[in-house]
């Protein structure tokens, strides 16, 4: 199985030590963190989580992918497909287990640096995460969640075909969530190719 993803746009491969430089970019912006737990990190903190960040359960197919241009190879974050956490407030990395598929909703989303906002990055890493979930693994649904009054995520989950499912417990708390089973994206995707 090939994890290397392309867009038109983008490359995503596997997160790799080598990225540690766009984790401490995002993740020491306070901009960027506002809708992701709204938690600064140091640099130090952000080297000792890598290991666990660059964890792949189920044949590689989840995990986190380093996001970057095709043709620069500028690093624009990152996206992922990933157990979502119901009562803690951060992934449960003893789901991501080499080899199995996580018995639990999994998740996409994605964290972009600053200045790669307002390019459709976002929307086009989603649709790529979502391709690769349902034709390369046996997922049969992908959830996402995200903070109230983000609504640029919003619109991109949309965009990438999740419909609002109401509000159930995530990271701990009563949060947004959004839905897309398999037979909804193959509809989707034949009516894109009509």
């Amino acid at each position: 199985m090939n994890l290397d993803l392309m867009t038109e746009r983008l490359r995503l491969k596997p997160l790799a030590q080598t990225d540690v430089d766009i984790a401490v970019e995002m993740f020491t912006d306070p901009a960027v963190v506002k809708y992701m737990g709204n938690q600064l990190m140091s640099e130090d903190e952000i080297g000792k989580e890598m290991t666990i960040w660059m964890k792949r359960g189920g044949n590689g197919c989840i995990g986190i992918w380093c996001i970057s241009d095709l043709e620069t190879a500028e690093k624009y974050g990152s996206g992922y497909l990933l157990p979502m956490p119901v009562d803690e407030d951060d992934t449960d990395w003893d789901l991501v287990v080499p080899g199995v598929m996580p018995d639990c909703d999994v998740e996409v989303g994605y964290a972009l640096k600053r200045s790669a906002w307002g390019n459709g990055f976002a929307t086009e890493v989603c649709r790529r995460l979502l391709r690769f979930a349902f034709e390369e693994t046996p997922l049969q649904k992908i959830v996402a969640t995200i903070d109230d009054g983000n609504e640029k995520s919003i619109n991109v989950l949309r965009k990438s075909g999740l419909s609002y499912q109401g509000r159930r417990k995530a990271y701990g708390e009563d949060s947004p969530v959004f839905r897309i089973k398999r037979s909804e994206w193959i509809n989707l995707t034949k009516d894109e190719n009509c």
